[in-house]
């Protein structure tokens, strides 16, 4: 069902969905699948570990200020700039983690990662996304219109644009991170020194 897919998709991402075909819709669904488990799984955790609840506190309120006033649109882009630099230096760790625990619970992916992580506009975001792109053999990436403009982004991997067939395995590569995470904190609450 392409427009209840683009109706759903929508809710998530800032993009016109409108004239989506169903790999514009797979290909959204995924990177914002893989930028969320940064940015609501991988980083409160992270910052939660350093610094308590404080820390999972301050950090959700810098994403949360980030999501809602950091834009690049000109007429906006000083208003949120304390706000996307701050939550850029806040993921700066969390995303390359992300990354890494995708690559791993995807048993591949880590060629893209390290290739093209870094052709992204944001500094923290093609980590994941990219390791996405890898651990399901797919292209992500590419151009997309926003508020009636296109943008040129980069592409992630050198396979087809993913189907919906692929959000499903998109949804296996995020629970398997996420239990990897799990274990990573099991294992370094038994190693803590007591």
């Amino acid at each position: 069902d392409l427009p209840a897919a683009r109706l759903a998709v929508g809710m998530i991402v800032g993009r016109d969905v409108e004239a989506m075909d169903e790999g514009e819709v797979a290909t959204a669904a995924l990177e914002s699948l893989a930028e969320s488990f940064c940015d609501g799984v991988v980083a409160p955790v992270f910052w939660f570990v350093i610094g308590g609840l404080p820390g999972l506190f301050a950090y959700k309120a810098i994403n949360t200020a980030d999501s809602m006033i950091g834009h690049m649109e000109p007429r906006w882009r000083a208003f949120g700039w304390a706000a996307a630099r701050t939550d850029d230096v806040m993921n700066w760790i969390p995303a390359r983690i992300a990354g890494a625990l995708i690559a791993l619970a995807g048993a591949g992916g880590w060629r893209i990662m390290w290739r093209d992580a870094g052709r992204h506009a944001s500094p923290n975001a093609g980590w994941p996304e990219a390791a996405m792109a890898g651990a399901l053999r797919v292209r992500l990436g590419g151009p997309v219109r926003y508020d009636g403009v296109m943008t040129d982004r980069p592409v992630f991997g050198d396979w087809a644009p993913p189907s919906a067939h692929d959000l499903k395995r998109g949804l296996k590569v995020y629970g398997l991170a996420c239990a990897l995470l799990l274990m990573l904190l099991i294992g370094g609450g038994f190693a803590w020194p007591r």
